[in-house]
Formats: C-alpha cells, sequence, structure tokens
C-alpha cells in the first residue's frame, strides 16, 4: 500500500480548561487539528503511511501544528508555508442539557488564502495510492474549492481511490453553495462518508433525518458509482450521551455496524476518526463487515479522549469490535 495523502486546513483549537464557559475561562488548553489533519493522525497512529497537504504561516504557533503532526509521524514535507496566519477556533464544552459551543475565528488564514500554484500535485502524489478530502475544504475560499478540484483530478488521472467526507459546514456556506459542489466533486470519488442531510443534500434532495438511509444509500451509490457510501448514525440524548453507528452499502449488500452507547469527552474528531478507521480497514483487506464494525468502533472510542485525533492502537479498535466494550482495565 502506497501513502495516503490528505488535504485541509489546520486549526488551532483553544478549549477552557474542563467544563468551564468562555466567559468564566482565564486559562485555555491548546489542540492542533482539522478535519483532514485529524484522519492522517489516526491512520499514521494505526501504522500507515500518511502525508498532510495544507498552507500555514512560517511562524512558531504553525510551527507547533507542524510538529504535533510529526510527532506521530504524519510526512509534513509538502506543508506550504506562507500567508498571514493559522486558523483558529474555540470549543467550550457541553455538559448535561448544556451543548457543546464553538467560535470560529478563521478568516484569512493561510490555507483560506491559498493559490492554486502553491500545490505541485505531481509531486505531492508520488508514491501514493489513496487521496482524502473533506466539503469544508472547497468552502473555504472560491480558490480553495479549484484546489480541490485540481487535487482530485489529479489524484484520479493517477489512478489513487479517493474518498470524501461530506463535512457540511454551515459557518462557511449554504447549503445551495455545498449541494452543488459537491455534487460536482463526487463523480471523481469512490468512496464517501456523512449523515443522512448531508447525503440528501448532494443527491438535491430535503433533507430529511427520519429518511430511510438505505434508501438514500441505495440513490447515492447509484447516482455517483460509488465503490462504497456510508451513513454515520446518531442520536443525542445529552452533550454527553450519545448512541453511534453506521451503515454501509457496496452496490450490492447493506452492512450494519453494532450500536454503542457512548459518555462523550470530547465531541471533536468523531467523524474523522471515522473516516481514517474506515480507509485503514479497506487498505487493510478487511471483510466488507468489519470495515464498517472497524471503523465504527473506532470513532467511538475517539469520544473518550480529549483532543482532534484518535489515538487508539489497531489492537483497542479490534478488542472493541469483537465484543469488548465493557472498558474493563488492561493490567
Amino acid at each position: 500500500m502506497g501513502k495516503i495523502v490528505t488535504l485541509g486546513e489546520m486549526m488551532l483549537r483553544l478549549s477552557p480548561l474542563g467544563y468551564d464557559r468562555f466567559s468564566q475561562a482565564k486559562q485555555f488548553n491548546a489542540y492542533y487539528g482539522g478535519s483532514e489533519a485529524n484522519v492522517s493522525v489516526s491512520l499514521a497512529n494505526f501504522g500507515k503511511e500518511t502525508s498532510y497537504i495544507t498552507k500555514l504561516p512560517a511562524n512558531d504557533i504553525a510551527q507547533c501544528a507542524i510538529n504535533e503532526l510529526r510527532k506521530y509521524g504524519v510526512d509534513t514535507k509538502d506543508i506550504v508555508r506562507g500567508g498571514e496566519r493559522i486558523g483558529i477556533y474555540y470549543s467550550e464544552y457541553g455538559e448535561s442539557q448544556r451543548p457543546t459551543k464553538f467560535v470560529f475565528d478563521r478568516k484569512g488564514s493561510s490555507m483560506a488564502e491559498a493559490k492554486r500554484e502553491d500545490f505541485d500535485w505531481d509531486k505531492i502524489f508520488e508514491g501514493a495510492e489513496w487521496f482524502h478530502c473533506s466539503g469544508i475544504t472547497p468552502a473555504l475560499s472560491e480558490e480553495c474549492t479549484k484546489i480541490t478540484f485540481d487535487a482530485v483530478k489529479a489524484a484520479k488521472e493517477k489512478g489513487l481511490t479517493i474518498s470524501i467526507d461530506l463535512n457540511f459546514r454551515e459557518t462557511l456556506w449554504d447549503k445551495a453553495s455545498f449541494s452543488k459542489t459537491i455534487r460536482e466533486l463526487l463523480p471523481y470519488c469512490d468512496v464517501a462518508l456523512g449523515s443522512i442531510e448531508e447525503a440528501q443534500m448532494a443527491l438535491g434532495e430535503k433533507e430529511d433525518e427520519k429518511a430511510d438511509c438505505k434508501e438514500i444509500l441505495k440513490k447515492f451509490v447509484e447516482k455517483f458509482e460509488m465503490k462504497y457510501a456510508t451513513i454515520i448514525l446518531r442520536n443525542r440524548f445529552t452533550a454527553e450521551n450519545v448512541d453511534w453507528t453506521a451503515v454501509l452499502y457496496d452496490g450490492q449488500t447493506f452492512y450494519n455496524a453494532k450500536k454503542y452507547d457512548i459518555h462523550v469527552i470530547d465531541n471533536i474528531g468523531g467523524g474523522d476518526a471515522f473516516a481514517a478507521s474506515l480507509i485503514y480497514a479497506i487498505t487493510s483487506g478487511y471483510s466488507t463487515q468489519d470495515i464498517i464494525e472497524f471503523a465504527t468502533a473506532g470513532s467511538c472510542l475517539k469520544y473518550s479522549m480529549m483532543g482532534d485525533a484518535n489515538l487508539s492502537t489497531v489492537a483497542e479498535v479490534e478488542s472493541l469490535m469483537y465484543g469488548d466494550a465493557t472498558g474493563k482495565e488492561k493490567r
């Protein structure tokens, strides 16, 4: 298996300590992440060769972000340096019936102002077999939309498998813009994941979270000629308690993962952990049923740890997917 390349914006996350509200905070914990960066870290932690592509300013804070990637073995040599700032967001942890809250400060970031000529896709894709992107990057700017299309077209020409996390962000663009762009990106992709609502938007249908997800998946795979498409299903009961499962469709058979009741430690990165675990299982030759089980178990474990990326091992994910869901201590 060649390297797995991901493209996106890396950000600095600042969170009050514990369950303090922003208005109470005197200190903030710093984390570095971003959807596609989280995927790269998780895959590297699983033992895969990964390369992360972004643009970051040439300053000490951006270097901290790069060092965080390097710590886990992610290849950062093709990260472009330049621009004025790293994007920042603030997260306030939810508790009980109080939801997690976010404030974004990413306008004018280096990645949002990146240019197409910043990225040499022939060089970036040397030795690569897989490319992963999301619906976040093309939402950053018109130029980032073009950069994303340049990447998927180059990956397609080189015969890479291409995956996309639909990842609609209402703070970045409207639903109509998302729907149009994603529909144009999906014909280049082989694997897709997202929520029911995101899949419906990609299909140009009205969102209905109570719709039959299998019917949506069938339409999705047929329309965009996917190898695999999967929908994550969750029910949130409080800020810290959710149930979590997923369904995968390969054009012939539906595969249902077991459902997990999760007590959430950190809301960030569950979908990214799912994407990374899905890619790992596919590239490692798991059976189709085990692909969706590994992806769901991997994302379940992410919710048990602080930070943006899933730092579970393959053995820990397999232990959960094959039946040990007790959380019993390991001595």
